[in-house]
């Protein structure tokens, strides 16, 4: 018999024996994608060990001294909203992830959750698991790569550092270009969509493009060996394609250079494509809403009550 119960430190031996291998992270958090970890079967083990020793959102699945699975739980940018870090399923039996998610959607609720968001490879076999305890698949992804150091000419294109007071504007920008059931599931209001932001592991820059005082352009970029951007915009494929050149070019320092865009986004994945950048890997996106508990009402009395005719 399994049981879904929080981690003890002992469990690194038996994290590391998974029937002899180290099994894949099904999550795909923004930070981690586009990684090619190369190490040994068991540095990586303890990575993603170390990445949840203290197991304050982690849960396990046991069967006597044998890890079946886990899976870690993390806010993005506020706790009511949290993803999924780390799912790890080492069994065929469908009942173990089942078990995994039903004890971390408890849990992150007790946290403080209002929703939990998924990421996985668009072909991962646990989509039906997921959907099967209310996870709800709402949008399609594509990671693209370009596999060497931007060489780009300088853009003719002109922006300006964000500001704090920029942040209405930029989420004006999200609602117009967002399809109405995205927008439901990560912000629906500005308060939900703050919370919903991911963590891009690495410090980050923005600019925006303004037009008549409206923000109509987003770019967020984020330096190193392997650089990160995000575009979102308004505009015309011209627009897009300077937008583009705009992010490669504070890029060059970077040996390569990431961007996941969604499949409304068609015309950033065009640009891309067409600035060197090849397709490395497509996801699904999930999210489950959760139900806060209603605290039980207070017996009225006679005197208290109020008549209604």
């Amino acid at each position: 018999m399994t049981s879904a119960r929080r981690p003890l430190p002992t469990d690194i031996v038996a994290l590391v024996s998974f029937d002899g291998k180290v099994h894949p992270n099904e999550a795909k958090p923004l930070d981690r994608l586009g990684t090619r970890n190369r190490t040994h079967a068991l540095e990586e083990a303890l990575e993603q060990w170390l990445s949840f020793a203290t197991g304050k959102h982690t849960w396990l699945n046991v069967k006597g001294a044998t890890i079946h699975g886990l899976v870690t739980a993390r806010p993005r940018r506020k706790r009511s909203a949290w993803e999924v870090e780390i799912l790890i399923d080492a069994d065929d039996d469908k009942s173990v992830v089942l078990s995994l998610f039903n004890r971390m959607l408890s849990g992150v609720l007790r946290a403080g959750a209002e929703r939990v968001f998924l990421r996985v490879n668009a072909d991962s076999a646990l989509i039906d698991s997921a959907r099967s305890v209310g996870f709800f698949a709402y949008q399609n992804e594509t990671l693209y790569r370009l596999s060497r150091p931007p060489d780009v000419e300088p853009s003719v294109i002109s922006l300006r550092p964000r500001t704090k007071k920029d942040l209405l504007g930029v989420f004006q920008l999200y609602g117009r270009i967002a399809p109405a059931n995205v927008r439901a599931i990560e912000g629906p209001t500005l308060r939900e969509w703050q919370a919903a932001q991911e963590k891009w592991g690495k410090r980050t820059k923005d600019f925006i493009l303004e037009d008549d005082g409206v923000i109509i352009s987003h770019v967020r970029t984020a330096g190193g060996s392997t650089g990160r951007v995000t575009v979102s915009a308004e505009g015309g494929r011209d627009t897009i394609d300077d937008l583009v050149r705009f992010a490669l070019s504070r890029l060059k320092r970077s040996a390569n250079v990431l961007c996941l865009a969604s499949e409304h986004d068609g015309g950033v994945g065009r640009a891309l494509l067409d600035a060197g950048f090849e397709t490395d890997s497509r996801y699904t996106v999930l999210a489950k809403r959760l139900t806060k508990p209603i605290a039980e009402l207070a017996k009225e009395t006679d005197k208290e009550a109020v008549p209604v005719s």
